[in-house]
């Protein structure tokens, strides 16, 4: 091919090719700064865009798994602070039926003690009614956990992005909700307005008693609430190091995906720099390619 054509000038091409591969590297690195990304889309690496796309699904999974252990763990607070103060009114009702189990008091020392026990009936039974989080209460009845057949006795919420699931039991109330555990010495010492005497007496007495023992009421209600008390504590334990675990593995995910997608910010600055001279360059270069047939002019004078 004749170098001496204004149809064909090969230095412009040539000058053209170049300038326009320059524009082409530069438009990546800027895409590469603008995003701090060397991996934005599957057009700059497919294959690692695949595995960053799995990797933020995963990380996405794993918050939201998270954001549910934070609820059951509000739960489980909850629970805990509620059955707290059941056992701080236990702790009443206990020093108030020793006392009522004492044949020595007034007939008005035991009103008194008989309505501040009622009393405290009455509170324990709120506690645990009031016992709620976001709706849902960890306190039931035996028969409301086996209703229907179906067991609705456990707690059950996701622990990872898997799906894979943690379940902790609720708390039976039976034995320790106020008034229905201690039927008997809502009854036996105390008649309306007339305090028992003689063989009713004895038997309120013996009622108080009774409900003292390793086996009677008030220390039955006491025992389940500590019980209670304690799986409370390890669920609320696993529950924290279940979520700091996930966020662990989170933030080890997100390091890993960094180091495959995340752009060399200094090395992608210097190579702007390197870029604009080169583009400048190649302007140049293609304007004095373009000016070539010029020349060709002088031939002609």
């Amino acid at each position: 091919m004749s170098l001496n054509s204004v149809n064909t000038n090969l230095g412009a091409m040539v000058a053209l090719q170049s300038l326009n591969r320059t524009n082409e590297e530069m438009a990546a690195t800027q895409k590469r700064i603008s995003t701090g990304s060397r991996v934005a889309d599957a057009r700059d690496d497919g294959a690692a865009f695949a595995v960053a796309e799995r990797i933020r699904g995963d990380l996405a999974a794993t918050t939201s798994a998270n954001q549910q252990l934070g609820g059951a763990k509000g739960l489980l607070d909850t629970t805990r602070t509620g059955l707290e103060n059941v056992s701080k009114a236990l702790q009443d009702v206990k020093a108030t039926v020793v006392k009522l189990s004492d044949s020595n008091i007034t007939p008005a020392q035991r009103e008194q003690y008989m309505a501040g026990l009622k009393e405290t009936f009455s509170q324990i039974a709120n506690f645990i009614t009031d016992t709620r989080y976001n709706g849902q209460s960890m306190l039931v009845t035996a028969a409301a956990a086996t209703a229907g057949g179906t067991t609705l006795g456990e707690i059950r919420t996701v622990r990872n992005g898997e799906g894979a699931t943690y379940s902790f039991a609720k708390v039976a109330t039976a034995a320790i909700n106020g008034a229905a555990a201690f039927t008997g010495l809502t009854t036996a010492g105390y008649n309306g307005a007339t305090m028992l005497t003689g063989a009713s007496l004895l038997a309120a007495l013996t009622e108080f008693s009774n409900a003292l023992t390793t086996g009677g009421a008030v220390n039955v209600a006491i025992n389940n609430t500590l019980t209670s008390l304690n799986n409370l504590g390890s669920y609320s334990r696993y529950v924290d190091s279940q979520i700091n675990f996930n966020k662990a593995k989170m933030d080890a995910q997100e390091a890993g995906m960094g180091a495959l997608i995340d752009a060399d910010l200094a090395k992608e600055s210097a190579r702007l720099q390197s870029l604009q001279i080169r583009q400048q360059l190649g302007s140049q270069a293609l304007g004095i390619a373009n000016q070539a047939p010029q020349v060709l002019l002088s031939l002609f004078r």
